[in-house]
């Protein structure tokens, strides 16, 4: 078993989601033992897609994937299945072994340790259930770290984790002497152990394998995207020369015509020689939402709230009052009961809250739960308009690079990181009043942060933001903090 065995290898591997939507076109990478390997691309690309290739969830059309003999292979799921809910934390996590395991309470408690979900008291005999979605994404996670497997794979690990939970989680791998692959927008995270890149690019449908950190990797891909593009405003001058050329000479007729075909011909070459640039490192475009114009006066009053202490709700009194163009940001740790407090907030018969009469109330879900799966992305973003015009709703779609063959798609065949942008789009269409915000940032390409933060700094409505991300939260202006802790 030397270091440098290859234990994955995908040779010529394609991949087609439906009728004519290739994900891969012969992709060549391969993975060696012990190695650190960042998995990376655009929203949608179909990084998940090779997760499961991966682990035989799905077979490749065309090529193979080949796995070393015995290999074991885990993996973090994105949700607890609903038959796992009433288990006891140690029933859960028995049933990722296929035999008895004796010892199985320290290795709980050192998979809890790793995902930073170790309190005062034993969990083991915990029920899932009564875990908050933050936790139960670390139990998910600890589930895969805890069946020790030769190749690790994991997608968006930090997306539930707070900062001490990353901190414990990038330690792990770090230490980690087995293989580890992970999807991931976090940079800093991906920095600290990745020792090789897999880029899978949206439009040639290949995969490129570099070497080297994160960090060095996202610079080598944009001095070579700088270079192709030199290059090809170089070649569209030549093409442009030839061009004009080959019009002046054709005019004069005679021989001339045979220097002006030349001409021509010599543009023709060089338009091929144009490089095909990485369209993928597209942003989205800067955007507003606009907020209800005709709003006055307090637009929202908590007068109370509970936390979950010690798995109990203990209610807690509170005087917060949010006018237009105020921003609350609500702390506390995972699992204090920050979802909850919005899931009150947003519903019509939130206890302990007051929305004003007429207050249109635009509710970012972490889970993407606000959207109908069954809905076309053209449906989603119609029921949310007062108005429903094709033009208006096509232009704000293209600008979170919604494309038209993803208007027709449903709104379950897309990834997580576009079900986002569908949920930005239709914030933008809705003008709401009350902005009501649930960890934005989990599943979006790192690329489009900073124009969404910017969007939310704007904002003129009364706001109220949940994120773990504090590069994220610095970028936005924060009128009032309600911490639950204290």
């Amino acid at each position: 078993m030397s270091k440098n065995e290859v234990i994955l290898r995908f040779e010529e591997v394609s991949f087609n989601y439906g009728h004519n939507h290739p994900i891969l076109i012969e992709a060549d990478f391969s993975g060696r033992r012990g190695s650190k390997i960042t998995l990376m691309g655009q929203n949608g690309a179909g990084k998940s897609t090779i997760f499961q290739l991966i682990t035989s969830a799905i077979q490749p059309e065309e090529g193979n994937v080949h796995i070393a003999n015995g290999l074991t292979i885990a993996t973090a799921r994105q949700v607890i299945p609903r038959d796992q809910m009433n288990l006891t934390v140690r029933e859960f996590f028995e049933k990722y072994f296929s035999r008895k395991v004796y010892d199985i309470d320290p290795r709980i408690d050192e998979v809890l340790e790793v995902v930073n979900l170790k309190g005062h008291e034993k969990l083991h005999d915990r029920i899932i259930k009564s875990f908050s979605g933050g936790q139960q994404a670390r139990l998910l996670l600890a589930s895969a770290i805890i069946q020790n497997p030769d190749l690790l794979l994991l997608d968006e690990p930090t997306n539930n984790l707070d900062k001490a939970g990353i901190e414990h989680l990038t330690k792990f791998l770090i230490d980690y002497k087995k293989t580890v692959i992970v999807i991931s927008h976090d940079a800093d995270f991906l920095n600290a152990f990745s020792d090789g890149v897999l880029y899978l690019d949206v439009f040639t449908r290949k995969v490129e394998q570099y070497a080297g950190n994160y960090f060095d990797v996202v610079k080598e891909i944009s001095a070579r995207v700088e270079k192709e593009n030199r290059k090809n405003a170089q070649l569209a001058k030549e093409i442009q020369e030839n061009k004009d050329k080959a019009n002046f000479f054709a005019q004069k007729g005679g021989q001339m015509r045979l220097v002006a075909k030349r001409m021509r011909d010599k543009a023709e070459e060089l338009e091929e020689e144009k490089m095909d640039v990485r369209r993928e490192d597209k942003t989205i475009r800067s955007f507003i939402i606009p907020s209800q114009p005709e709003i006055v006066g307090n637009i929202l009053h908590i007068s109370s709230f509970s936390i979950i202490k010690n798995h109990k709700p203990v209610k807690r009194k509170t005087e917060v009052v949010l006018k237009k163009n105020q921003h609350l940001l609500i702390t506390g740790p995972n699992g204090i009961g920050k979802t909850t407090l919005l899931e009150l907030l947003a519903s019509p018969e939130g206890k302990g809250a007051e929305i004003a009469e007429g207050v249109r109330v635009g509710y970012y879900r972490q889970d993407f739960s606000t959207l109908n799966f069954e809905d076309t992305v053209r449906e989603s973003l119609f029921a949310v308009m007062d108005k429903k015009v094709e033009e208006t709703m096509r232009a704000t779609a293209a600008g979170f690079l919604i494309t038209s063959e993803m208007i027709s798609a449903k709104i379950h065949q897309l990834s997580e990181g576009q079900k986002g942008l569908v949920a930005f789009a239709r914030l933008v269409l809705q003008k709401p009043g009350l902005l009501i915000l649930d960890e934005p940032t989990n599943h979006i390409n790192f690329r489009h942060i900073p124009v969404i933060a910017e969007a939310l700094n704007k904002y003129d409505g009364a706001m109220i933001l949940v994120s773990h991300v504090p590069e994220f939260v610095k970028q936005i202006r924060i009128d009032e903090i309600l911490d639950l802790e204290k």
